[in-house]
């Protein structure tokens, strides 16, 4: 029990020091001239709204989807073609991006939810190439080249043209996504979805319609990157089929896992950390940095089977041993 608390404390300490750290970020910017430290953490915080909302199925469902970065890619382009057509509203624009991604999100967890393990896997994965081909074809908006967006979002007095409004703006949505995760995986809701995970069999037998909660779980989950798909093409002011390729859904799955699945703040030290790594390597080792980075995943799966999470709880272990 006594390690218990301990890992906790420090688990909310470790979380607490991170807010604080990401709050100080445009100060930093701000004194140091580095302009490009804001944009960098700007690009983490994004993904890291997108693997939380994965990890609502993923780590807490158990649902491991092959393509959920197309969500990312139907949010963006929801923004990316309102701004072609000259409405940069985000009132208006992020409401949409936000319905078009959760209706499309029904329909394929509708469909993929009736089965389990690499089939559904294979499911969400054929799904998101198709949605990535449909992108390819869409010639009018740029097809495989892609759609600048000329004018981004504005929502209210706050203009996304401006690198530390839409950092501060994704500091936001990224704190309200993990309140909102955090209710929803410790709610009556939550516990089904987490005891189906577990036992499927028995949530049934007690009655719960096992479907429909995971239903609405996915849902939520495409809701929610919808959301991360339009704040990237907002950051990018570009929008490309390349958002929702497979690859980029193998990356939030990466990033779950080196946070820690199941673990609230786990996927926003996964996102953070995959982000600053990646940019790090792929600066100093150019197109080779995979060989290194391959390795210090398979290093933090021996060594913290639940990631970053266990890392935690490593260190409180070490601290509660007696001395003397």
């Amino acid at each position: 029990m006594r390690l218990g608390i301990r890992a906790w404390g420090l688990r909310e300490a470790f979380n607490v020091a991170l807010i604080a750290a990401l709050l100080l970020v445009p100060v930093y910017s701000w004194l140091s001239g580095d302009i490009f430290v804001t944009t960098l953490v700007t690009r983490a915080l994004i993904y890291a709204i997108a693997a939380m909302s994965l990890n609502l199925i993923m780590g807490y469902g158990g649902l491991v989807s092959f393509g959920h970065a197309m969500f990312i890619g139907i949010g963006g382009y929801a923004i990316g073609i309102m701004a072609f057509h000259g409405n940069s509203n985000g009132l208006i624009q992020f409401p949409v991006a936000i319905v078009v991604s959760a209706l499309f999100a029904a329909i394929v967890g509708a469909l993929s939810l009736r089965t389990r393990g690499v089939y559904f896997i294979m499911i969400t994965l054929a799904f998101a190439q198709m949605v990535y081909f449909a992108g390819v074809g869409l010639a009018y908006y740029g097809a495989d080249d892609g759609m600048t967006i000329d004018q981004r979002s504005t929502l209210g007095p706050i203009d996304f043209s401006n690198g530390t409004q839409l950092y501060l703006v994704c500091l936001a949505v990224l704190l309200v996504t993990v309140w909102l995760v955090g209710r929803i995986v410790n709610s009556r809701f939550g516990m089904v979805i987490r005891g189906a995970k577990s036992n499927e069999t028995r949530m049934l037998a007690l009655g719960f319609p096992v479907f429909r909660y995971r239903l609405a779980a996915f849902t939520m989950a495409g809701a929610i990157c919808g959301v991360a798909g339009g704040l990237m093409a907002n950051q990018a002011a570009f929008v490309s089929p390349a958002m929702m390729h497979w690859v980029q859904s193998g990356d939030l799955i990466v990033m779950v896992v080196i946070g820690g699945i199941q673990s609230l703040f786990g996927p926003v030290y996964g996102a953070v950390a995959f982000i600053v790594i990646e940019h790090f390597l792929s600066t100093w080792m150019k197109d080779t940095w995979q060989l290194v980075f391959g390795p210090m995943i398979v290093l933090l799966a021996l060594f913290a089977r639940n990631g970053l999470d266990d890392l935690f709880a490593l260190v409180a272990k070490r601290e509660d041993k007696p001395h003397g």
